[in-house]
Parts: structure tokens; sequence; C-alpha cells
């Protein structure tokens, strides 16, 4: 088994504690973009790896060094990652159609800041919302994927 910390649009606001102390148990972090700075990505890197893609608000340094859209496998599982894009209560609609034509058990995103879990078509789609800003959002939060033997069990955990 593998757990993943999933996390997105933490706009180098400072990550809150009771994320950090969760991801502790992880093997690995992804992060769906709008890190906004290294800052972010380093401090999430002193407690596992970590897999990022760039979102809208990423600089072109921050571009340079990640992708806009990945398609990894874990476990059994392909988990697509990418930002999205558009409005916020269209975002999932853009990343459906992001990953039409690709192969993928899960797509981890963000940019709507709004914590989503949703099968489509076979599909988990992920959004761990924004661990540290409510724009758009009733509530901050991140996720935990368990992810083993192609099967994946995915938690959002509201920041209290």
């Amino acid at each position: 088994m593998i757990k993943i910390g999933v996390t997105s649009d933490t706009h180098d606001r400072g990550l809150p504690r009771q994320m950090l102390d969760d991801f502790k148990g992880v093997d690995l972090i992804i992060h769906a973009g709008d890190a906004c700075s290294f800052d972010d990505i380093n401090e999430l890197k002193k407690i596992a790896e970590v897999i990022a893609v760039f979102g809208n608000m990423d600089d072109m340094k921050f571009r340079e060094s990640y992708n806009e859209k990945l398609i990894i496998e874990k476990e059994g599982v392909l988990i697509g990652i990418y930002h999205g894009r558009g409005p916020a209560k269209r975002v999932l609609d853009f990343v459906v159609e992001e990953f039409k034509n690709d192969k993928v058990d899960v797509v981890i995103f963000g940019h709507s800041h709004c914590a989503i879990k949703e099968v489509i078509d076979g599909v988990l789609y992920f959004n761990p919302g924004s661990p540290n800003d409510k724009f758009c959002a009733p509530y901050c939060a991140y996720g935990i994927l368990e992810v083993q033997d192609g099967e994946v069990d995915a938690k959002l955990i509201k920041v209290k």
C-alpha cells in the first residue's frame, strides 16, 4: 500500500500545521498547482517525495521546473494530475475534458479551491481544495489517498 498526501492552491501563504502533521505518515505528496513559490514545495519535500504540476498563478520559473499535466502509476492505479482552468464552478468540466482521451483511474486537480470527490464514468476526480484559502470554498481542505492493489480510498480532510 502507498499513502499519498494531496494538496493544491497553497499560494505561498504558509501550510497549516494540521496538514503537515497528517502528511508525516505519507509515502508521497502530490501538489496540484498554484504553489506560487518553491517554499511550499520545499517544506513538503522535508516530509516525503513531492510530485507537482504548475497552475495558472505559478510564475515562469516554477513552470520551467514542473509540467502542466502528468500521469503516474502507483500500485496499479493510473493517476492524472492537472491544475485545472476556467471559472471555479466549471473546473470539473474542463478537467474531465482534459483527460477524456487518457487512460486514468484517478484525476487529482485543483484551481477552484473547492474540495471535490466525484466518480464520473468510472474515474475518481479528486480536488483536495486549498488548505489555507477559502476563495470560492466554504472551508479549507486537503486529501489523503490510500492506494493498494489497484484500489483507491480517498479522504477529504477539513482544516480545523
